[in-house]
């Protein structure tokens, strides 16, 4: 694919474009420099990456799940039922998923950190307005408008990394991504849940929205510009399909996505109606001692980093594997009607989500040899599909039949995810994460 520079030559000539050499570090035609191999851990550059994409974690994780510490106060309020307050997170996430691939199109030609700020500062303005919604109806219509512009978040910064850091760091800064946004939607939540309480869901929302927009704005003063970017010309609607059925094509690829599609979806599901369960019979525990249940995400903190770490190893297919086996046993106990065992098993359940979702969220680079974005934007869209979906179905079968029937369906989706990655990911799949960085796998897609 033909692509339009947007260095000037003259003033930037230690790119891998202008140094004669190939992006994935080979020289090219005719050039013998060694390219520019991307920011490497400990650099200046490196941190203000890691912490630009952790206030931009912040920012659009605190938004996209802020009703759910106080689903059960929307309910109330708004006199609706458990699976209808949900759709405040399922419409969301309906419309991140539903705008992840355009997004990644336009970020291969304005270029990433463009489409991250402009989709953060949207989605912010929405997050302000969504307070004010006269009705659940107009509400459900901001969140999804709002979900819509958070689109240009997760996947784009996924592919932002795999380009500007060091190949040899690129796993691990993905970990340090991913566990970025489990402190992003940790603090939402754990703003939104005593606010509400105290003054309702309303105040709670504008609560979240103005810590969001905080973040968003450290995120646009941080976030270095992209040094190994260089725009894709447009490919029009046939070529977009073409890079597209390319990833559809590989089984690989596939597996990564049905797993994110159950385990998220599983995911989402859990934490949409513990609150539920905790605040009736036997345990009625108050909105905010039930939003200090999200303090399970700091478990998913440490593990998503930990993971990263253990795939040097043990490879990725192997720890995404015990990250789902983890979650099935963590979510056996709170089978029980003990509280003390109940939380033990979320934070158990929780770690294990976020160590199988850090490996699978930064696979999809070192597997796609080509439209890496798209590749993310995939990962993403069927990521948010299963919460949305099966997060939101959850609901009618924890109102039918109880807590055990969603534990138990929980379960079977992760232990269908790991048997779909033990047996499509051949053994010592990912095992050399520094092998990702082997000459002819072009960092800049």
């Amino acid at each position: 694919m033909p692509r339009l520079p947007l260095r000037n030559p003259a003033t930037e000539p230690d790119t891998a474009a202008d140094a004669g050499t190939a992006a994935d570090g080979s020289p090219a035609a005719g050039g013998g420099v060694t390219a520019w191999a991307g920011h490497p851990k400990g650099s200046a550059a490196y941190r203000r990456i890691l912490a630009g994409l952790a206030f931009a974690g912040v920012a659009t994780f605190a938004q996209l799940y802020s009703t759910q510490a106080v689903l059960p106060i929307i309910a109330a309020d708004l006199q609706v039922t458990a699976a209808e307050a949900a759709l405040t997170i399922s419409l969301a996430t309906v419309g991140l998923a539903a705008t992840v691939l355009p997004w990644s199109f336009l970020a291969d030609r304005i270029g990433r950190v463009r489409a991250m700020a402009w989709g953060i500062s949207a989605a912010t303005v929405l997050g302000l307005l969504a307070p004010l919604a006269p009705s659940f109806q107009v509400l459900l219509g901001l969140r999804m408008l709002e979900g819509m512009a958070l689109g240009g978040i997760p996947a784009i910064a996924i592919a932002y990394l795999n380009e500007e850091v060091n190949k040899a760091h690129a796993a691990l800064a993905a970990g340090t991504y991913v566990a970025g946004t489990t402190l992003g939607g940790l603090a939402g939540r754990l703003v939104a849940g005593p606010v509400g309480e105290l003054w309702g869901w309303r105040a709670a929302a504008l609560a979240v929205s103005v810590m969001a927009t905080s973040a968003a704005v450290l995120f646009l003063v941080l976030v270095p510009p992209a040094r190994n970017f260089t725009a894709a010309a447009a490919s029009g609607f046939r070529g977009a399909l073409a890079t597209l059925a390319g990833h559809g094509r590989n089984p690989r690829l596939l597996a990564i996505y049905v797993q994110a599609f159950l385990l998220m979806g599983g995911f989402v599901a859990v934490y949409n109606y513990l609150g539920f369960r905790l605040s009736g019979e036997p345990f009625s525990l108050p909105a905010t001692l039930i939003s200090l249940i999200f303090l399970a995400y700091l478990s998913g903190t440490v593990s998503a980093r930990w993971a990263a770490g253990l795939t040097l190893r043990f490879g990725r297919r192997s720890v995404l594997v015990a990250g789902t086996v983890l979650m099935v046993a963590g979510l056996a106990l709170t089978l029980t009607e003990l509280l003390v065992l109940i939380l033990a098993g979320l934070l158990l359940f929780t770690g294990g989500f976020f160590a199988a979702h850090s490996i699978g969220s930064g696979w999809t680079g070192v597997i796609a040899s080509t439209g890496r974005a798209q590749a993310a934007s995939l990962y993403n869209l069927a990521y948010y599909l299963g919460s949305s979906v099966i997060g939101w179905a959850g609901g009618l079968l924890f109102q039918s039949l109880g807590w055990t029937a969603l534990a138990l369906a929980v379960m079977g989706l992760a232990c269908t995810t790991a048997v779909i990655t033990a047996v499509v990911h051949p053994a010592g799949a990912g095992g050399a994460v520094a092998a990702s960085a082997s000459p002819g796998r072009s960092a800049a897609r």
